[in-house]
């Protein structure tokens, strides 16, 4: 009896349900407002157990990966770091040509109180850092991915010369742990129906057509690199037709990590999807979680195209060697974003001092960012989070071509 409903839950097509959630919640949104907001907290229940999941997910299945880990399989991180940082760089790079092919000014707006951007990249790392040293039970209870990984990793290696039993109870808890996230998982076309549902019925369909050329450039740039860079990567690591694969990635991990809008909730949605798409676990358990924190397309995208329309808004024009270095700077900013606070808007100001523009105008910049944040932040993390899933797939399945 249990079996059987599990399998009714667990069963059918998850992306076809969430589909089918999303209509729902927009029908809602647009004929009872009211009602529609009041079912956001559908949408709330499920982003809140996600984000509950995912660090005891990663430090349980990193753990016990590293504990079982095969000889040999530290050199397959490698080339999934490799795709990481240059899928950075090059979509900041993307950024800046859309950019000067559409400068974009802005209609500056008051910037949140009590905001505290980064004053400089030091300080950025330095919040990494701090965070790779925090209390193990802190960073699970905060979701401090970086000191999670930080921990399992070297508890990890510490356990590869534990008893036996100890690594089949450490792959059992991994194994309960996996079960409970399929669960929450399996819930999320009702928790799509709350989070677009409360998201129209708040904001409104024309809430944004005041930045309507600034979205373009943004959502543009982050469009040319999930359908045309990545898939070119993908291709120079695989040697064959990239797109199956990578619509797979959007449409399973990309959707889901567009409403939640977290890259820490969206990790056992990844690891469900690699897990399904018969990845390596010894490359994946870690990859995935690293990913949420170092691979930041979206992140380079949103600070390098805001920050030039402010300097197109302030009168400054860069040549092309200042926007090269913006697109390096955005991208080391980009990866250090899961450190800060607030993500990649806190980070405006730091790559405004490139050109010397005035924090208190950098600050205003972060008041438009989260006007448009509702649309920017959702596309931001689903190309970040579907990317993770995808370059993992590629080295994952490249490996196993190669043996």
């Amino acid at each position: 009896m249990s079996n059987c409903v599990s399998s009714k839950i667990l069963g059918g097509n998850l992306v076809l349900r969430i589909a089918v959630g999303l209509v729902l919640g927009l029908i809602l949104a647009l004929t009872f407002p009211d009602m529609a907001t009041s079912v956001g907290v559908l949408g709330q229940f499920f982003v809140k157990s996600l984000r509950a999941i995912a660090p005891i997910l990663v430090f349980t299945l990193v753990l016990a990966a590293i504990a079982n880990k095969e000889v040999g399989s530290d050199s397959r991180l490698k080339p999934v770091l490799v795709l990481y940082l240059v899928g950075t760089f090059l979509a900041a790079v993307t950024a800046v040509v859309l950019s000067y092919l559409f400068p974009t000014t802005l209609e500056l707006v008051t910037s949140p109180d009590g905001l505290a951007p980064p004053q400089g990249v030091g300080e950025v790392l330095k919040t990494v850092i701090f965070n790779l040293v925090d209390n193990p039970l802190g960073a699970i209870t905060n979701g401090n991915f970086i000191g999670i990984l930080a921990w399992s990793i070297g508890l990890g290696i510490a356990l590869r010369h534990a008893a036996p039993s100890t690594k089949v109870l450490l792959n059992d808890m991994a194994d309960a742990v996996s079960f409970v996230v399929k669960i929450v998982i399996a819930f999320a076309p009702v928790g799509v129906f709350g989070l677009v549902a409360e998201t129209i019925a708040t904001n409104g369909l024309d809430a944004f057509a005041g930045y309507a050329k600034l979205l373009a450039v943004l959502l543009g740039a982050m469009a040319i690199v999930a359908f045309l860079l990545n898939p070119a990567l993908v291709y120079w690591k695989l040697r064959r037709n990239p797109y199956p694969l990578t619509i797979t990635c959007l449409r399973e991990s990309g959707v889901t990590a567009f409403f939640t809008r977290s890259s820490a909730a969206n990790i056992p949605v990844n690891m469900n999807l690699a897990k399904r798409l018969g990845l390596k676990e010894e490359i994946y358990s870690i990859s995935i979680p690293l990913g949420a924190n170092i691979n930041m397309a979206g992140a380079a995208i949103t600070i390098t195209v805001l920050t030039l329309a402010a300097a197109y808004t302030q009168g400054i024009v860069p040549d092309f060697w200042t926007a090269l270095l913006l697109s390096f700077v955005a991208s080391i900013c980009a990866c250090g974003a899961s450190g800060v606070a607030g993500g990649s808007l806190l980070l405006i100001p730091l790559a405004c001092s490139l050109f010397n523009i005035p924090n208190d105008v950098a600050a205003q910049v972060i008041g438009v960012g989260f006007i448009i944040g509702v649309i920017q932040d959702s596309a931001e993390t689903a190309l970040n989070s579907s990317t993770d899933v995808l370059f993992t797939a590629a080295v994952s399945l490249s490996d196993e071509e190669k043996q």
